[in-house]
């Protein structure tokens, strides 16, 4: 794997597809920005073409999709996989709660699926996609 940490938009090796007017994933981005200096990983709005077109490939539903979707070195994980690969792509201390991968896929999810339910309920929804800033910009797809 390259040592490069410049951001490749035609290839790149981590993208996290996420609900774009979803308040819990926009506070989710903010979080990895923040503990992400070198910008592995890019985003992608599920709701962009460019989404679409990576969930395709993946044979993913592009319609109501309930999960956020990390794509890493061509792999794609989905559900409670999609944040714990996020927080270990983040390194130490995040890359601790990697552990919880040891539990089965269904519990994990079925945790993951109960607050990707109530997210709008509790934590609100924007009207449209968030706009990022013109240094936050550069690392959307």
């Amino acid at each position: 794997m390259s040592t490069d940490t410049s951001i490749n938009n035609t290839n790149p090796s981590s993208v996290l597809l996420f609900d774009g007017v979803c308040n819990l994933c926009n506070g989710f981005i903010q979080f990895i920005v923040k503990r992400d200096p070198t910008a592995k990983i890019q985003f992608a709005s599920l709701q962009s073409d460019i989404a679409k077109s990576i969930l395709r490939k993946h044979q993913l539903p592009v319609e109501h999709l309930h999960s956020v979707v990390f794509i890493q070195d061509d792999v794609a994980h989905t559900q409670s996989a999609a944040g714990l690969h996020v927080l270990k792509t983040l390194g130490f201390p995040w890359s601790i709660f990697y552990v919880f991968i040891i539990l089965p896929k269904g519990l994990r999810d079925r945790v993951y699926d109960w607050i990707a339910a109530n997210r709008y309920r509790w934590f609100g929804k924007q009207a449209s996609c968030m706009m990022p800033d013109a240094e936050l910009s550069k690392r959307f797809l």
